[in-house]
């Protein structure tokens, strides 16, 4: 645009008989390509997606204060709402809301764990040719978790609302204006679950994952 307007002012020093009518035809062909570069590349900042969670390892560290411990791993599917906003060319947030759960018997227990967690996340990216964007990011929240542990001594059903973080890398890939694809893999750890028996605690479980996602995601004007 630069050596644009110089060439003009250039033409108008020239050719002064020309300048007007030139100045004219180019002021229209100017607004016309702004209108329509406008309505073409238009970016949406705000997003509202759906996304599916494939646990390779939601893993249970079962801990028995003076026993024995055990790890239970699991492959399962989990699902979550995502709502976030890109804040610059580089920086993006967002609030994801997901719910997973492991089912398994090991060694004649039997674990039923389901997780429901709320997380702030930041990501930070770099976009390529206004469609593809790798990135890194970290979010901390709560999550809620319900534990029921069946043992040959009796049952124990427990919840606990805890710190919850996670770290995670992926590829963002925009079809248009509108949907973006999500992929990525992530670590999460969501908390601690204290298991009282007979009015005292016998044995704590940490749960943490690591999950492949994908998404979806529609962006509009907010």
């Amino acid at each position: 645009m630069k050596k644009i307007a110089l060439l003009l002012m250039m033409g108008l020093v020239v050719l002064p008989v020309c300048a007007e009518e030139y100045l004219d035809d180019y002021t229209e062909y100017a607004e016309y390509d702004v209108i329509e570069t406008s309505a073409n590349n238009k970016r949406y900042e705000t997003y509202l997606g759906l996304r599916v969670h494939k646990n390779e390892s939601l893993a249970l560290k079962y801990d028995i204060h003076s026993g024995r411990n055990s790890t239970i791993r699991e492959d399962n599917f989990g699902i979550g709402v995502v709502i976030g906003n890109r804040l610059s060319n580089h920086v993006m947030v967002e609030f994801e809301t997901a719910y997973t759960g492991i089912e398994k018997n090991k060694r004649g227990r039997g674990f039923d764990f389901d997780i429901w967690a709320n997380m702030f996340n930041v990501y930070f990216f770099q976009e390529y040719a206004d469609a593809i964007a790798p990135y890194a990011g970290v979010g901390i929240g709560f999550a809620s978790i319900w534990g029921d542990v069946d043992t040959v001594i009796g049952n124990m059903s427990d919840s606990v609302f805890d710190l919850s973080y996670q770290a995670m890398i992926g590829v963002n890939f925009a079809l248009n204006n509108r949907v973006d694809l999500n992929l990525g893999i992530k670590y999460q750890y969501y908390g601690e679950v204290e298991h009282n028996l007979n009015g005292s605690e016998f044995a704590v479980t940490d749960v943490d994952a690591t999950e492949f996602y994908f998404g979806a995601a529609y962006k509009f004007g907010l």
